[in-house]
């Protein structure tokens, strides 16, 4: 438990509980309820425990109901509601009834059963270790490292996957037998068995019924009422907040009085002081970190640590630094994550091109009969590039066809990651595979192949791109320096809105999420309600054009195990080609230097590792002694 105290820095509320077949521990950073939340928390006769991470934001309704219905409760905390709803609901019922985001354990000693459920999103993370007679659980893999029946290694097929995407998209991790446990699920195991039941996924019922107006109420009462809920703490709460309608979205309705932003020393954008705009009309406390490359280089490592797996997300940058600045301030945090896979918010969606001709064709061919189009799009992805080429396919095209989320290139001028063939080039034999992108979809695509093409490419980035990258770092990052991150966007009520609006009511000429940001835009300023989406701007580029941080990126190239897994040849020619201005390889690099930093970290020096990293933030820990944060 050591490995994951960042998690839970408040010792006096961990706790564990061993018997001949079961050990549960658990860390806690108190949220609510700060005296009496100590876990394992057990029902009234000791018969029952539960470990919990996360919040369910609805508890005290439920807790009502479950006093009503005659339990005794002896915390103030939403833990218990855990607990309780199992003994009145069971797990299948209690997940009907909860809004939130966890990870929990209920061990029923009469039963010698391990229950375990996953929220709706995936929001809190959950990994599994299942060899035999050992069966690990935990919120971070580090927590099964020092347990003495894991045995810790690479998982070579993964490799490939995470090249392709700059994360691992396979339901088993990079670490050999360890696997994500999936969103919207729970577990039961007993005897040896681990069985799984799905209680939730997104479900597209499109209502044309409603006018525009009324989808607009719909979405900004929905996402109101979720911001509320997530502002409930006994601490200090917090919010994100850059130029982008999602963070401005939360920041207007929640109005806390911290707001934290991150800038880049020399970046493409200044961000934070457009953010200062909306901070200042609404009287809200301004704090903003400014991030060089020296002090994002020195730092990297550690990011990767936290990460578990390898994540070459350039935004795990300034993310680290965000997640730093709050938390010297408040214990949780809110942003805004989740609005661009619920209202349609990426480019990829729209594939909008200004060429009329080519918008034009496109429109045609979308609404040819379906193996008319098959047959279009066939002939199109075989001629020469062209301008509008790519529109013209995609628009013919099956989504499954041709959609990999993040990985998708759908503008030629931009640099790529790998694609099968380029990343089968610079790996060794052993770690070569015949894995794509699409391969690895084709089983998503499956589950929504009647909804259109741009619910179909919205589903896909929920459960890929949002499981696999978004939310994983967002939870371990925050929790890092100790700081909880909610995301009030990804709510279940939230979802059923956002799913059963029409397309062409978040599509259009205008550009993307129109109906989210119409609803936006009863507490913000036109400017940031219609503002286009910027990401978190991060200069790589820049970064790997100048000697200091090429050489420190060729020195992990050059080092000898590398040789074990990657083309070393290749990879070297990569990044000179790229300093020198031939290729733009930025991603390729950062993808390559990012995985490299990871591996060194577990598999060739962990214990060094463990020992300089494996602790609570010094900067969080001396704020708890002084007595200045919780």
């Amino acid at each position: 438990m050591k490995l994951i105290q960042h998690r839970g820095p408040n010792i006096d509320g961990c706790g564990n509980f061993t018997d001949d077949k079961v050990a549960m521990g658990f860390v806690r950073l108190s949220v609510i309820d700060l005296k009496s939340g100590a876990q394992p928390l057990y029902n009234e006769n000791n018969s029952i425990l539960v470990t919990f991470n996360g919040e369910i934001y609805n508890y005290q309704s439920l807790r009502k109901e479950l006093i009503n219905a005659g339990h005794d409760f002896k915390t103030a905390t939403d833990t218990e509601v855990l607990l309780h709803g199992y003994e009145e609901w069971g797990m299948a019922g209690t997940l009907k009834r909860v809004r939130g985001m966890f990870a929990y354990f209920i061990y029923d000693t009469n039963k010698q059963t391990m229950y375990g459920a996953r929220d709706f999103f995936g929001i809190k993370p959950l990994y599994y270790y299942l060899q035999g007679e050992t069966f690990i659980v935990g919120s971070e893999i580090k927590s099964f490292m020092r347990h003495p029946n894991f045995k810790m290694e690479l998982n070579k097929k993964a490799v490939k996957p995470y090249l392709m995407n700059q994360y691992n998209d396979l339901k088993e991790t990079l670490f050999k037998n360890v696997y994500r446990f999936p969103a919207g699920h729970w577990f039961e195991y007993s005897n040896g068995h681990l069985t799984t039941h799905k209680y939730w996924d997104a479900q597209y019922n499109i209502d044309d019924n409603r006018s525009e107006e009324e989808v607009i109420d719909q979405i900004d009462k929905t996402v109101t009422e979720s911001v509320k809920l997530h502002n409930i703490a006994d601490v200090k709460v917090g919010s994100f907040l850059s130029e982008g309608v999602d963070s401005s979205y939360v920041t207007s309705v929640l109005k806390p009085q911290e707001v934290f932003s991150v800038n880049f020393a020399n970046g493409p954008f200044d961000e934070a002081s457009v953010a200062k705009e909306l901070a200042d009309e609404n009287g809200l406390n301004f704090n903003v970190e400014t991030v060089d490359a020296k002090e994002a280089f020195d730092d990297f490592p550690e990011m990767q640590y936290h990460l578990d797996e390898p994540d070459a997300n350039p935004s795990v940058v300034p993310l680290w630094y965000l997640c730093r600045l709050a938390r010297r301030k408040v214990t949780v945090a809110l942003s805004g994550e989740g609005a661009d896979e619920l209202f349609a918010g990426y480019v990829n969606y729209g594939m909008h091109s200004k060429n009329d001709t080519i918008k034009s064709i496109a429109s045609r061919l979308h609404n040819l009969p379906e193996k008319k189009r098959q047959r279009a799009a066939k002939i199109i992805k075989k001629m020469p590039n062209f301008p509008g080429k790519t529109q013209l396919y995609t628009w013919a095209a099956e989504p499954s066809d041709y959609y990999t989320g993040e990985s998708w290139i759908y503008d030629p001028t931009q640099p790529s990651i790998f694609t099968s063939n380029q990343a089968n080039l610079v790996l060794q034999g052993d770690y070569q595979n015949n894995l794509t992108i699409n391969s690895i979809y084709q089983d998503d695509f499956g589950k929504v192949k009647d909804v259109d093409d741009v619910k179909q490419m919205q589903y896909i980035d929920l459960h890929h791109f949002m499981f696999s990258d978004i939310l994983q770092k967002a939870d371990k990052i925050s929790m890092a320096h100790s700081l909880e991150l909610r995301v009030p966007f990804l709510d279940r009520k939230v979802a059923e809105v956002a799913n059963n609006i029409p397309t062409k009511m978040l599509l259009n000429k205008n550009g993307s999420k129109q109906a989210f940001r119409k609803a936006a835009l009863r507490h913000l300023p036109e400017d940031f309600a219609k503002r286009p989406k910027l990401g978190f701007p991060v200069p790589v580029k820049d970064w790997l054009e100048e000697e200091e941080y090429c050489d420190q990126v060729r020195d992990l190239f050059e080092e000898s195990w590398v040789n074990e897994i990657f083309n070393q040849r290749q990879i070297l020619r990569l990044l000179q080609d790229n300093y020198e201005g031939k290729i733009n390889g930025r991603r390729q690099i950062w993808t390559i230097y990012t995985f490299l930093v990871w591996y060194k970290l577990f598999f060739i020096d962990f214990d060094n590792t463990v020992k300089k990293y494996g602790h609570v933030q010094p900067e969080v820990q001396a704020l708890m002694d002084s007595g200045k944060l919780v």
